[in-house]
């Protein structure tokens, strides 16, 4: 059979579970988790760099973060990038560490909460589901092109969609968990 790359289809679709795993990663639940604090970006040096590439972001208790700051010149700059974040958090000071408090979530505040991740969701599943098209687009091509035959391309197909379906339960189940996980008081 003609080169047809099934591995190269994995990966990509590999990458759009990876890529929900961060998103999810972002989203706020009950309990702190230091990939809450991962999207934020720190203006620094006149640039915007990434929240651990300014100080050691840790969870030492389940409803705190904290991020010691290296350079006590930066921790205002943390503060501020930590309260204008979407996050709804309010970070204290106390020399060169900044304490996160982590509050409770109201009820209105979970189901939103729901409905942003089951949208990351769906854009996983549309991105797996563009992986399968092009595999699709590529073995019509190959069959047209006379690179292989009905057969192969029928086989290569239900192969392509047996991929397709599983990465779609993979992330289904990730959302169930991330739901439960918001959800959990």
């Amino acid at each position: 059979m003609a080169d047809f790359d099934m591995a190269d289809l994995q990966r990509r679709m590999d990458g759009a579970i990876q890529a929900l795993g961060r998103e999810f990663g972002g989203l706020r639940t009950g309990r702190a988790s230091t990939s809450l604090l991962e999207p934020i970006t720190v203006d620094a040096y006149g640039s915007q760099m990434p929240m651990n590439q300014v100080g050691n972001v840790a969870a030492p208790e389940p409803r705190l973060l904290t991020v010691q700051v290296w350079d006590q010149s930066m921790v205002k700059s943390v503060e501020k990038a930590i309260r204008d974040s979407d996050l709804g958090l309010n970070p204290q000071t106390e020399g060169n560490l900044v304490r996160v408090p982590i509050p409770d979530l109201s009820e209105e505040r979970r189901v939103e909460l729901k409905k942003v991740a089951a949208k990351y969701a769906e854009q996983a599943r549309v991105a797996v589901r563009n992986v399968r098209r092009d595999g699709m687009d590529q073995l019509k091509k190959m069959e047209k092109d006379g690179d292989i035959s009905k057969d192969q391309h029928r086989d290569v197909a239900a192969e392509i969609q047996e991929a397709t379906d599983g990465h779609i339960k993979e992330i289904d189940g990730s959302l169930d968990g991330k739901e439960k996980e918001i959800m959990q008081v």
